[in-house]
């Protein structure tokens, strides 16, 4: 029991971290521009499946084929995460045709490159779901919060009865301490008494 206790525990704790590392991660100055984001259609599937996180980077260069993100990231506006389809003209100025896998036409206009947030370097399919719905109150506080709260409780705890064991451990090196100034006391069992007591009896009547 202690050993599922344990696991349980262990998972508990690696999902806290982790789901708190991806809500922190997209505000920090990361090297290489890294940026998390999760997609909102079904666009890409079956590559990219809806409610993905995507893990972008720029790129020196782009290239036919390439998986991208680009366009305005606000409250109120999506960036898009579709595919390269053909490349017109080089280096910045260049305008890229984009095409989502699941869509039967290419994209109604071209994208420059200097629009481009980066290249899919990583997907992961539907955790996207638990980020979003962590990035609200309610599931901040469920998620995150309460976990994370029960952590903390249990590991205080654990404090707390290791501070008992010391003071026990304390006291009894004191009582061992103290011990060997006091006279020694022999308890003798009464059964024991009582034939010692008939033994001497004998000896004086001898």
């Amino acid at each position: 029991m202690n050993a599922i206790f344990k696991t349980f525990y262990c998972l508990l704790m690696a999902a806290v971290l982790s789901l708190g590392a991806l809500l922190v991660a997209p505000t920090l100055p990361i090297t290489g521009n890294i940026q998390i984001k999760i997609v909102k259609s079904g666009s890409m599937e079956p590559a990219i499946k809806t409610g993905s996180i995507i893990v972008d980077r720029p790129a020196a260069a782009y290239k036919v084929g390439d998986v991208v993100t680009f366009g305005e990231d606000t409250k109120t506006q999506i960036p898009t995460t579709h595919r390269i389809l053909a490349i017109d003209g080089e280096g910045p100025s260049a305008m890229l045709t984009t095409k989502g896998d699941a869509n039967n036409a290419p994209d109604p206009s071209q994208t420059p490159t200097k629009a481009v947030h980066g290249k899919v370097l990583l997907t992961v399919p539907y955790l996207g779901y638990i980020l979003s719905f962590a990035r609200e109150p309610l599931g901040f506080t469920l998620l995150i919060g309460v976990p994370a709260a029960l952590i903390i409780i249990d590991e205080c705890l654990a404090i707390w009865h290791e501070v008992l064991n010391v003071r026990a451990r304390r006291r009894a090196l004191r009582r061992v301490k103290e011990a060997p100034g006091r006279p020694p006391v022999l308890r003798v069992p009464p059964r024991e008494r009582a034939a010692t007591y008939v033994l001497d009896l004998r000896r004086q009547s001898q």
